[in-house]
């Protein structure tokens, strides 16, 4: 089993496109990671990108790839770093611990809006926002977002996988208030990154004015085909999108370039609109620095 984990691990390394640069040192941060949480358990201090830090813990997957990937989402969180200004506005639906939010916050000083369901991935969260002095630039909430308010049964024991429980599910669970986004429309954001494993579709369906707001710009969205689960087509999401003038594209981050898809992948996919702005915003972007190579 854990040869098996080592596996999958190496294999995202050398196909990481940033870690798959520095292969010596991904592997020896990977080893140096093994090491310290083989006697540590508790969580760890570690250096993210420029000023900003993060704690972690063996067994927290939303954030232990930064340690020996640099980025774990290298051309989704590159684009949040080129894209956005401190005059934005950033939400991050289905936050985990908290990497995009420290990036976006951070980094860029703008403002964010963090909704995560799981207590323990919030509690973390909210010592990541502690520790980057961070509190007035984000505020996060212990709740999910859907197309009505109410409650749902949530898993708590599943790392970045947790997700909304359907009645067939005998997984433990525990009861979360839900909220629509618009509920929050008073903050317009520039970009959203919504991971919420299949219940994109309902976040969508409590977004309608947010949605339809000339501010936001652009959509970092996984469809991975986790929305079968509550009965709900991916495809619909692409067409709802794109009727709102959204298209689907993939960035490189290295040449700072757009590649239009012609659907959604099984990974993050970007979706954007007014495409003149965002590739403005993207060519004037100040670089970062991500183990002594700038970006």
């Amino acid at each position: 089993m854990i040869i098996e984990r080592f596996k999958i691990t190496f294999k995202f390394i050398n196909q990481h496109p940033f870690a798959s640069r520095h292969l010596i040192l991904a592997y020896y941060k990977f080893c140096k990671w093994q090491f310290q949480t083989f006697f540590n358990k508790q969580l760890i201090q570690k250096q993210f990108v420029g000023d900003v830090n993060f704690y972690a813990k063996k067994g927290l997957t939303g954030i232990t790839g930064n340690i020996y990937c640099g980025l774990h989402e290298f051309e989704d969180m590159s684009f949040l770093l080129h894209f956005l200004r401190q005059e934005d506005t950033f939400f991050d639906l289905g936050s985990n611990v908290g990497s995009y939010a420290l990036l976006a916050s951070g980094t860029t000083n703008c403002k964010t809006l963090c909704f995560e369901p799981s207590l323990k991935s919030f509690n973390i969260l909210s010592e990541n926002i502690q520790l980057n002095q961070l509190t007035s630039e984000v505020k996060a909430y212990n709740i999910a977002v859907g197309g009505e308010e109410g409650c749902l049964n949530f898993t708590e024991d599943q790392d970045t996988t947790n997700h909304v429980l359907v009645d067939s599910d005998n997984t433990s669970s525990t009861k979360v208030k839900v909220k629509k986004l618009d509920d929050f429309s008073e903050e317009i954001p520039s970009l959203m990154k919504i991971d919420v494993e299949g219940f994109e579709t309902e976040a969508l369906n409590g977004a309608t004015t947010i949605l339809r707001n000339s501010s936001l710009k652009a959509i970092i969205i996984e469809l991975n085909g986790s929305g079968y689960r509550y009965g709900f087509d991916e495809n619909e999401i692409h067409i709802k999108l794109t009727d709102l003038g959204f298209k689907p594209y993939k960035y490189h981050p290295f040449e700072r370039k757009l590649i239009l898809l012609p659907i959604f992948t099984e990974y993050d996919t970007i979706y954007i609109r007014d495409l003149l702005f965002v590739q403005k915003r993207l060519s004037t972007a100040k670089a970062f620095k991500l183990w002594n190579e700038t970006i």
